[in-house]
Formats: C-alpha cells, structure tokens, sequence
C-alpha cells in the first residue's frame, strides 16, 4: 500500500490540566471517506480541533502530503489542505449562498481557482446553484448543511473533516446530503466524517475508526464495524 496521504501519530491535546486526546494514531488515503465515530465526550471534536491547530497539542504530529501541521496557525493549516466544516454549520445567515461561499475561497491559492471550484460545487449540490442568490438563513437545515460543506469545499481541502454533518436535519435532507459526500470521493481528495448516524456513515464508509476515552479502540472497512458484535451493541443497539 502507498504512503497515507494524511497521517497523526501518537496525537496528545486536551484544554488545560484535561487530557482529552491520550495517543491518537490514524491514516488517511486519498479518494476514500473515512468515519470517526464514539460516544459523546470520547475526543473527536477535539482531534479535529487540535489537527487544525485549535486546540494546542502537548504530543504527537499530523503531517499532509509529507507536510507538518503540527504548530502551525490555523490559517496555515488551512492553506496545507486540512479544511474542516465545524458542527453546527457556523454560516453568514444575513448572506447569500454564493457570499457564503466565497468566504471559503480566502487563500491566495483557492482565490485564483473560484470560478471553476464553484461549478464544482454546483455539480456536488444542485439546489445550492438553484438558490445562490437566496440568504443562507432562510433556507432548511440540509440546504444550509450543504452550503457549509461546500464552503469548505471551496478552500481546496486535500483532506475534507466534516463534523455531525447529518445533526438535526430531517432523514430526507441526510439522504441527499450523503450523496453529495460520497460524490466528494472522486475528487481525490480524503473525507474524514465525524458522525452519529453510525449505520449510514460506515454504510458509505471505506474505512472506519472508534473512539473512545481518546483513544483508537477498533478500526477496519466500514463494512467490518458495521458488522462488529461489540460495536453492533454499543452503538446499535443490536
């Protein structure tokens, strides 16, 4: 097998005198969607906070196509390929679609390449085209999901982190969602998916990894958790 594209070894972080993250270990190849799933408070939020130099890490290292981002600025990160579209959505509500996702496109490298990252965008999300001109916040929760994932989109991401991107949308809106992800995977770039909807992320999943007390407690394919008694129980309720 290649060298990972991404990869974080022996990752520590916490907040304070709180160690959250306790030696996190994980690799990520392009083309594929990854699923990051655990129990509430397990650490994934805060993994993908301290990737992106949110959370100051007291161990360990993430390297990108061979680049540290261990101690960068955020910013910088940002412009290494990491680019993550944070729960909650986090969009301009008094903006439109397309000024939302401008406000991706910051860099230098992703300014000169909008246009066409935009018709990208409008290919992955059709309705995202149909309602450009609309003010993000009158739009529904998936429409808005939608647009927070493609302003990620617009920053070039070598690697895409999407953070409970299926919370509090109805199951309609998820479906439609999801698709737009898996689409996301021919871009060659890596999706790493943090998610409480277990079943569907490791059903749309190549690979998988659990979380708990920070720390990897299982991986394999999507296909192998889903279908793993101990996860089964403690997360499906099977």
């Amino acid at each position: 097998m290649s060298a990972p594209m991404f990869s974080v070894r022996d990752l520590w972080a916490g907040y304070g005198e709180q160690q959250v993250l306790r030696g996190i270990n994980l690799d990520l190849q392009p083309g594929t969607i990854t699923a990051l799933i655990g129990a509430n408070g397990a650490g994934k939020t805060t993994f993908l906070r301290a990737v992106s130099g949110l959370v100051k890490t007291t161990k360990g290292s993430a390297t990108l196509e061979g680049c540290s981002l261990t101690g960068l600025a955020p910013h910088r990160i940002v412009d290494q390929g990491f680019v993550q579209s944070p729960e909650g959505k986090q969009l301009f509500p008094a903006m439109t679609v397309m000024e939302n996702l401008m406000v991706g496109a910051s860099t230098p490298r992703a300014r000169a390449r909008r246009p066409k990252t935009m018709d990208e965008i409008f290919a992955l999300f059709p309705i995202l085209d149909e309602r450009r001109h609309q003010l993000a916040g009158t739009m529904s929760g998936g429409q808005q999901q939608m647009v927070a994932v493609g302003r990620a989109l617009m920053a070039l991401p070598r690697v895409l982190a999407l953070d409970e991107p299926s919370l509090g949308l109805a199951p309609i809106m998820v479906d439609r969602l999801f698709e737009g992800i898996r689409k996301i995977r021919s871009i060659e770039l890596a999706v790493l998916v943090i998610e409480q909807n277990v079943q569907m992320v490791l059903n749309m999943a190549d690979h998988g990894f659990v979380v708990e007390n920070g720390t990897i407690a299982m991986s394999g394919t999507g296909r192998e958790l889903l279908h793993n008694p101990q996860l089964r129980a403690s997360y499906l309720g099977i």
